[in-house]
């Protein structure tokens, strides 16, 4: 059984999160949004590209192997893709690939939010840990996993900077 399918799903799934990052991008600019650290948004996109093609190349012929291991591993692939939506529909049009903020605006604590601070971030990285398992491409698992991490420790870190300051400066200017 070959596995091309998740190919063109994840594709289509970062082509779909692109859009409604760019729809979301200008409805929350519509509400005075500001989009803090813009230089990490390029780099995201490369790695996930990257890491796509890597994945393509090095699992080729894409087969699944049947077995209980391939099986529980399509099965935690597609609770991940459940869990991913739930970050989703959580946030609404506050979702994005980007780091916007808007004046006033509060924290999102709905869905899986109330639970971890980035719960989208730990799907991101089950995915680049599981999907290199579930196609047989430990180069891949090996390169772009540890890059994951690193790439995603620094966004997070400029992400909580960027609420902070934003917290800082909604004390000082409350909206009316």
């Amino acid at each position: 059984m070959t596995l091309l399918w998740v190919f063109g799903y994840l594709i289509g799934e970062r082509l779909f999160e692109l859009l409604l990052s760019r729809r979301n991008c200008r409805l929350l600019a519509a509400r005075g949004g500001r989009e803090f650290y813009p230089e990490t948004f390029p780099r995201m996109v490369a790695l996930h590209s990257l890491f796509l093609g890597a994945l393509l190349a090095e699992s080729y012929p894409w087969r699944f192997f049947p077995g209980y291991l391939s099986s529980a591993l399509l099965a935690v692939f597609i609770l991940l893709q459940m869990g991913r939506y739930w970050c989703i529909i959580s946030l609404g049009e506050n979702w994005n690939t980007r780091i916007v903020l808007v004046p006033g605006g509060a924290v999102k604590k709905r869905g899986p939010y109330r639970f971890l601070a980035h719960p989208n971030y730990l799907v991101v990285t089950l995915e680049f840990l599981l999907l290199p398992l579930l196609l047989q491409a430990p180069m891949t698992l090996a390169v772009f996993f540890p890059t994951n991490l690193l790439v995603l420790r620094q966004r997070i870190r400029l992400e909580e900077q960027a609420l902070r300051e934003f917290t800082d400066y909604n004390r000082q200017f409350p909206p009316v």
